[in-house]
């Protein structure tokens, strides 16, 4: 488990000659580049779901929020914890939006002990009215992953196999306190199947790398408060079930839920085919917007690879990300009036 790989190792690769990706236009400034950036940046959210039809749409989530005294501190405004609280009550809302017959848990980690917030549950009501009174705790000590894990393992153990066992790891100090090896506990995490993914707040630390590595999480560390929004965007969306997931659900127990809970979670299983990219130039037809009927003045048109309607890059980002459908492929194929 020690042994790293070695592409991780060489950590100075990400950052060799990246001034050449910046470009100056005409007027000298670096604004177009850095939109074009971003621009790729939500382009490759669409991309990475593609394809992955083996969905955990049934998901149990605990969120760990780091409460040690370095939450307290204020590159991010007005502070750390106050930023990730409310931060954490956007996502609470995408998440059951996103996934509604999921359920998430808080736990807090401070003073070298962690305790839960909130139990897993799928009110979300419940996990924000915590959220806010959690903005006069007080933040000191050390922060323990290893009680922290622990206890949200307690839990997790005993969902069954069809559905997803998350853990998402707001990670703010550069150390942790535990009572014992933590790396036995990963060992346990990867056994049961859970998965852990951590954002860290400060700076890379070695045993996040591993819990994340290890369980099939991801590990990324925050640049300002809107990359951190980002971050946490990204969990809303469910991960690719194991291939050694649970399948029967009669045998295992399905959780009663209504009609339209089921079909909000029905596009996790069939996504949105990414619609096809091209240069606006080599375009012939009109080159209007079919969701928003605007003029398309960006360099590149998207394209429904079924009903060939053409889509500007915010319509683009809309349907995969809220819509779960093509607007032209709706217009062509209505609902019958008896429906």
């Amino acid at each position: 488990m020690d042994d790293e790989p070695e592409r991780t190792k060489r950590w100075e690769g990400g950052y060799e000659r990246t001034w050449e990706v910046l470009k100056e236009d005409e007027s000298g400034s670096l604004k177009a580049t850095i939109e074009d950036i971003l621009f790729k940046a939500k382009r490759k959210r669409i991309y990475e779901h593609h394809g992955q039809v083996r969905l955990g749409m049934m998901r149990h989530l605990y969120v760990v929020v780091d409460g040690s005294r370095t939450m307290e501190d204020q590159d991010l405004k007005p502070n750390r914890l106050t930023c990730t609280l409310k931060l954490l009550e956007y996502f609470v809302e995408e998440y059951f939006d996103q996934n509604p017959i999921s359920q998430v848990g808080i736990i807090v980690t401070k003073g070298k002990r962690a305790e839960k917030l909130t139990e897993l549950s799928g009110n979300p009501r419940k996990h924000i009215a915590a959220l806010k009174k959690a903005v006069d705790i007080s933040c000191h000590g050390e922060p323990s992953l290893y009680n922290a894990l622990n206890l949200a393992t307690q839990t997790l153990k005993h969902m069954p196999g069809h559905t997803s066992r998350e853990v998402l790891v707001i990670f703010s100090s550069l150390t942790t306190c535990d009572p014992t090896n933590i790396y036995d506990l990963i060992k346990c995490l990867k056994a049961i199947k859970i998965r852990v993914s951590v954002i860290g707040l400060s700076a890379e630390v070695r045993v996040c790398t591993v819990l994340a590595r290890e369980t099939g999480g991801t590990y990324h560390v925050i640049l300002d408060e809107s990359h951190y929004r980002e971050l946490l965007m990204h969990h809303v969306s469910p991960p690719p079930a194991c291939s050694s997931s649970e399948s029967s659900l009669i045998r295992m127990g399905l959780t009663l839920v209504s009609a339209p809970h089921l079909a909000q979670s029905y596009h996790h299983l069939f996504p949105l085919d990414a619609f096809q990219e091209v240069p606006v130039e080599l375009y012939k037809g009109e080159r209007y917007c079919q969701g928003c009927q605007g003029e398309i003045k960006d360099q590149h048109l998207y394209i429904c690879k079924v009903c060939q309607n053409v889509f500007c890059v915010e319509c683009d980002l809309f349907a995969h990300d809220t819509l779960h459908c093509c607007p032209g492929c709706i217009h062509k194929h209505p609902v019958p009036p008896c429906l």
